[in-house]
């Protein structure tokens, strides 16, 4: 396998939720910069097309991601119905009150949830958007599995990228840390504590420029992925792996597509 497992600070327990809230609503920049609600749509929208309810469950949600934003544009594009429940194994609650606050149909799980086991009640299109690569190969096939022997459809999408080689993983370092200070001004909602932690004491440059990095070096390859999912074959389930480009930004971006299907 080609993915190495190093350590992300975002992974840590003892990194403080609040420092944890604005790299996350950093990486939304990110997401929005690249056009990942535009990759994602299409993506999801093939998976509502087979499911038997208009939800979508996000996994790991963090502070929220791209997906309110992915469900906004499905419901103008005539999905008025579907609705949006974002889920994480430690809820956070800063992100469930202003998401509240700020989005309609949109729902914060108050429980922790196990993206290897997700309750039944829980029942719709499974997405997980940048979270994958967090994952070791155990758990991370331990999330497909379910989504498979429950028959749910199932999106991964990544934006990270572990194409160029090894040696050279490092070289992200220096431009991570230089478009934090570049793109911070764009965090919404931009507050106090992520200007003086950005510019004043570069904190978050740090953990964020190395996070960045080491991203790349744990995301799952085309050919990772279908090693884990070596096994969890169906002919009433199907998946595709494949890589999608977006007219915002360079490169590939890769995703995991789990359809369950009726055999006639």
């Amino acid at each position: 396998m080609q993915r190495r497992h190093y350590f992300e600070f975002e992974d840590k327990s003892w990194l403080p939720g609040w420092l944890r809230e604005c790299m996350t609503l950093y990486i939304a920049v990110i997401h929005r910069m690249l056009g990942s609600q535009a990759v994602l749509a299409p993506l999801v929208e093939r998976a509502l097309e087979a499911s038997p309810r208009p939800r979508v469950v996000d996994l790991c949600s963090g502070a929220g991601g791209p997906m309110p934003q992915v469900i906004e544009a499905l419901r103008e594009q005539g999905r008025e119905d579907v609705e949006l429940v974002l889920t994480d194994l430690y809820p956070n609650e800063l992100a469930a009150r202003r998401l509240s606050e700020e989005a309609q149909g949109v729902r914060y799980e108050e429980r922790s949830i196990d993206a290897t086991a997700v309750p039944g009640e829980l029942g719709g299109v499974r997405t997980i958007v940048c979270g994958l690569h967090h994952m070791r190969p155990a758990q991370a096939r331990g999330i497909l599995e379910d989504a498979w022997q429950k028959r749910q459809p199932f999106v991964a999408f990544e934006l990270s990228d572990n194409s160029a080689p090894f040696a050279l993983w490092w070289t992200a370092i220096p431009f991570g840390f230089l478009m934090t200070l570049a793109l911070t001004p764009f965090v919404r909602p931009l507050t106090l504590r992520q200007l003086i932690f950005t510019y004043l004491i570069p904190v978050l440059p740090v953990l964020i420029a190395w996070d960045g990095a080491v991203s790349n070096v744990r995301t799952y390859t085309e050919e990772d992925l279908g090693e884990l999912l070596s096994g969890a074959q169906s002919d009433d389930y199907r998946w595709e792996i494949g890589t999608a480009s977006s007219a915002r930004g360079p490169g590939k971006m890769l995703y995991v597509l789990g359809l369950p299907r009726v055999l006639g």
